[in-house]
């Protein structure tokens, strides 16, 4: 196989293309060291050498280094460390690897941010964010599950009123277009229709 090209991605680390396709990122003493040179021949045994031995174990430590920093969700984790050059089937190794430690564990990490952040955000927005961070829906489900056995609950009621209160909602003096824009204003913080419907006609004594 060839090394077609061989672009310095930073003052360290250079992109290598074999047969005009991106293969990996290296490091210059790594290059020397197997050998990467363009429009050289690379033999197998260091092809399989930085597959097998040096990106993974590099992007193990990737991991490791950055879950001492905070929590990451699998699909985040992996987001990183492909943001790193590393291939798939090098990152597969990494998350297992750490999974292997329970160093990653989106169920783990699921409950946590339900209960974190149960008090302040409706049942729907904190699905939103969890999938936007890439939680599995089955995940999720679980997540719920686990939080309930717990003893978790949200009385998204309470929450509505205390919006509404720093909101300085009042009742006796509210008019069409206020209304509006405040059923807007909970619907964009995720609460269902329902739920604001139920608060806004408890309190409120405007009519039409």
């Amino acid at each position: 196989m060839v090394v077609t090209r061989v672009e310095e991605l930073s003052r360290s680390r250079s992109k290598v293309y074999i047969e005009e396709e991106f293969a990996f990122v290296l490091y210059k003493g790594e290059l020397r060291l197997y050998h990467v040179r363009q429009g050289e021949e690379l033999s197998q045994a260091d092809y399989d050498a930085i597959l097998r031995e040096v990106l993974p174990r590099r992007a193990k430590r990737r991991a490791m280094n950055l879950l001492q920093g905070r929590e990451y969700t699998t699909k985040q984790l992996h987001d990183k460390l492909r943001e790193g050059y590393y291939p798939e089937a090098v990152i597969d190794q990494a998350l297992d690897y750490v999974a292997g430690y329970r160093y990653i564990d989106d169920l783990r990490y699921a409950v946590s941010y339900i209960t974190g952040q149960e008090s302040v955000r409706s049942r729907r927005r904190i699905e939103q964010d969890l999938i936007r961070k890439g939680m599995p829906r089955k995940i999720l489900e679980q997540a719920w599950q686990e939080w309930e056995e717990q003893g978790g609950a949200q009385d998204e009621q309470s929450m509505i009123k205390k919006l509404l209160e720093k909101k300085k909602y009042d009742p006796g003096h509210t008019d069409r277009k206020e209304v509006q824009r405040l059923y807007s204003f909970l619907a964009r913080k995720g609460f269902s229709g329902e739920q604001i419907r139920k608060a806004l006609m408890w309190e409120n004594t405007w009519e039409e």
